[in-house]
Parts: C-alpha cells; structure tokens; sequence
C-alpha cells in the first residue's frame, strides 16, 4: 500500500518568508529520488533548487511557474512505499515509516525525518487525486454540490480560503484561470470531493464577463450622473489609479530591495558629503601593474578593486564608518573586521554580493573574488549567504555613465561609498591647466554613528589615496 506525502515549501534560511516559482524540474508521475531536486525557487535573495525529501512517485504540484508560495505552503505531493503489513484501509494512521524518512540533507529549518504529525493514507483508487478536499470556512454556501446540476458558486474571501492546497489537477484549468484573474480559491469545484472543473472556470469568466458588460453603461454615463466615487477610482494611497494601469508586485528581488531602502530612510539619519578627486595616477598604477611581465605578472586588477583596497585601508583608519547601530539597546556597535558589499546591477535587479574579510585581503584578492561573485550574480546562483553580512558598500554608478549619486545606505550598515564615472575634465594640475581623469566620490553616512568631521576624513583619505596611489604604501 502507498502512501502519499506532502513535502511544504521549507526555510530557506536568512529570515526568507516566501519564494517564487520560477521553473518546475518535475512532472505529476515523475519518480523522484530522495533529495532530489524538484523546484527551482527565486527568493529575494537567490535562485534555490529545492531537493524533495521523500522518494516515489509525484501525485501533484501546488502551483504554477510565477506563483509566489509563503514558507509552509505545500510544493507537491509524493506517493511512497509502505512497508509490508501495513494497513490498507485507508484510516488515518501513525507517522510515516522509517524506510519512506528522507536523509536529512534539505534545508535550513526543514528536517527529512520521518514526519511526527499524523499522515492520511490514501486508497489506491485515490492515487490519481492530488489532493484531499481544500479546507474552506464554515458558511452555508461552501459545500460543492455532489448530486445537482454543476453549478459554480464564487465564495467571499475568507481567511480560511487562503489556505491549503487548491483542489485542481489539470495543468491547463490553473493555466486558463490564472490567464483570465480567476482566484481558484474563491470556486467550489463541482468535480468529484469538489474538485475543480474547467468547466468551473468557463462559467466563472462567463460570469466575470457578464458583469463587466453589465456594468458598462454606468461607466459610459455622463459624469455629472454618476456618484463622484465611480468616476475616479482611487488607490488606497489616494492616489487617482487609471483603469488601464499596469500593476507590478513588489516582490523577490525588486520586493527585497523596496523593503530594505524605505527602511533605511526611515531608521538612518543619513547624510551625505562628496569631492572631485584626480584619478589620473591610480589609472596610471593600474595600466602598469596590468602591463606587467614575467614574475612580477598577475590577473588584471580593476578600477574597483583598487578602490575596494583604499576603502579598507580607510576604515582602518576611520572604524566609527564600519559600524551599526543597535537601536534597541541604544548602542553602536563597531565591527572588527570589513565584510565589503559592491552594487552589482542584474537582470533580476540589483544585488549586494559582498567581500568577506575585505581587510585581510591585497587588491588582487579583492578583484578576484569581485570577478567571481559578479559572474555568479549574472547566472543568478548567488546563495543567501553570499548577499547578507556586509559591513560596509561600495557603489560603483559610474558605470551607468553618470558623474554624482546620493546612494541609500545598505541597512543595517553605516555608510556606504559613491563613485562616478571616471572621464577627461580640465583640472589645476601643478599651477597649470590640463586635461585629467577626474572622479567624483560620494559618501553617505549614519550621522549617529559619527559627526562630520569623521565622515570628511574617511573621504578626503580615500580620495588622497586616488590622486596619490603611494598613500597606499603606508600600509601595505
């Protein structure tokens, strides 16, 4: 006898709450090994192969490509061996076996073991049903008719409807409804234990469409007519919203990034100081050290490597900048060593990967290690741990073609250092005036952490540093 098991979306580590479908790497029937993988998630942080803790055979999928599941939420369903004497009579029964458990290798917060909750056994006849009946609240007008003609009924949301697997098995029905903005959910299915029927949503686009129809005329009468609430429709922010506007959701990475920069504007008195600094010379350093041959050769450093070992060198001298702020405890907490986050712009938005131990590392380190995160960021297998940690961001905008930059700091960080475009400007240069590489640098920073002063020396160092590279010597 078999029995089916539910395997739930898991913790996917580093506060995460929900993630996105973006590619399924199995079929309803597919034999899946233990922790195999099953789902390849994007959470606001990373892309995730999900690996399924239970062996056997798929009986169903919760959710399509796009749907963005909260931690918890079923992913699928596996059908496993049972051992032998086990009961067939479709009770419920006690945990699962120890042969069905997985091996423990899943992901943070979510064990393979064998389950301690109570599983339902499912009749071989039933096999073929994803799922058991989706719970629903209590009122009268929820139970699917079994005997009547189908007829559809549309629930009122609930907090209860929210909840559980949708009672569809047919790829192409979750297809149909997702396509005309049919909430499964909201539909009793008149199929067998309620299940779903394309029919079911035929009659409710039908009836969507009817009540369009039926409402145009309102929409078409004069304006004086009408009730000055049906003429302009408002967003709950009160801002006017046109009938035809696109609505984005603000989630995975674009979602992350939301989150994170309005709480920084909220919680950091941030303020922000810049200077124009002649990088002629670091560029002439960099052209020479990339020329360099025989056993003095090495990789290529980049312009941003080289900036990243000045602002190490510079927190060096200005810990107060490597910083975060405790605000329940009303503490600042100075941090010992420099985890360096860069800005790195992706087709998935824009992501921090970060440097760990930064301070510990030459310009040819730090540019390697650049190289690696930014090309695993481009593929999008940059992990969790790989985006969180930083104690301090470099943002290299200049590469977008402009000049100067305001940047947000990454919360919960202190500060965070701007560079702009690198480009020929006339400049003093030894009482005379030439043509030179001229860089503007911005700092932002926590004015709680430090005053001014501090934040002005960070940066006339870092910008001393551009114009003469040899600073650098002092402590090499």
């Amino acid at each position: 006898m078999a029995q089916v098991l539910e395997f739930k979306l898991p913790d996917l580590g580093e506060g995460l709450t929900e993630a996105e479908i973006v590619r399924w790497l199995v079929e309803v029937g597919d034999v899946v090994a233990i922790d195999q993988p099953v789902v390849e998630v994007e959470t606001a942080k990373a892309m995730v192969e999900v690996p399924c803790p239970y062996g056997g055979v798929v009986t169903a999928r919760f959710g399509e490509e796009g749907t963005e599941l909260p931690v918890g939420a079923p992913l699928l369903t596996v059908a496993v061996g049972a051992p032998e004497g086990s009961s067939g009579s479709g009770e419920d029964s006690g945990s699962a076996p120890e042969s069905s458990g997985g091996s423990g290798n899943v992901l943070v917060g979510y064990g393979t073991g064998a389950p301690a909750a109570r599983r339902r056994r499912i009749r071989p006849d039933r096999l073929d049903r994803p799922v058991t009946e989706a719970p629903v609240s209590a009122a009268p007008m929820v139970k699917a008719p079994v005997l009547e003609a189908p007829v559809v009924k549309v629930l009122v949301a609930d907090a209860s409807v929210s909840e559980g697997p949708v009672p569809v098995v047919s790829p192409l029905v979750r297809r149909l409804a997702r396509q005309n903005d049919i909430d499964l959910r909201r539909l009793a299915g008149s199929g067998p234990d309620g299940l779903i029927l394309r029919a079911d949503v035929d009659r409710a686009i039908r009836t969507a469409e009817e009540t369009a129809t039926a409402r145009a005329p309102q929409a078409q009468a004069p304006v004086e007519d009408r009730a000055p609430a049906v003429a302009v429709a408002a967003a709950p922010n009160g801002v006017a919203a046109a009938v035809d506007a696109e609505r984005i959701p603000l989630r995975g990475v674009r979602g992350a990034v939301a989150d994170k920069l309005s709480r920084s504007r909220t919680e950091i008195p941030d303020a922000t100081c810049w200077v124009d600094a002649d990088a002629t010379e670091l560029m002439a350093v960099r052209a020479a050290m990339n020329a360099a041959t025989g056993p003095s050769a090495g990789p290529k450093v980049s312009v941003l490597a080289l900036l990243a070992r000045i602002c190490t060198a510079a927190l060096a001298r200005f810990p107060e900048l490597n910083s975060t702020v405790d605000t329940e405890a009303r503490e600042i907490v100075r941090l010992s060593g420099v985890h360096l986050g860069f800005a790195a712009q992706t087709e998935r938005g824009l992501v921090v990967p970060v440097v760990r131990d930064a301070h510990t590392r030459n310009a040819e380190s730090i540019g390697a290690e650049i190289a690696r995160l930014t090309e695993l960021a481009r593929t999008g297998k940059l992990s969790p741990a790989q985006l969180t940690g930083g104690t301090f961001t470099l943002n290299n905008y200049g590469v977008f073609g402009v000049d100067g930059s305001t940047p947000i700091i990454n919360h919960p960080e202190a500060a965070m250092l701007g560079v702009g475009r690198i480009m020929p400007k006339p400049w003093v240069h030894q009482g005379e005036l030439a043509v030179r590489q001229v860089v503007q640098l911005s700092l932002t920073f926590d004015h709680r952490v430090c005053d001014g002063g501090t934040a002005g020396g960070f940066l006339r160092y870092v910008a001393d540093c551009v114009e003469q590279p040899a600073v650098l010597l002092r402590t090499l």
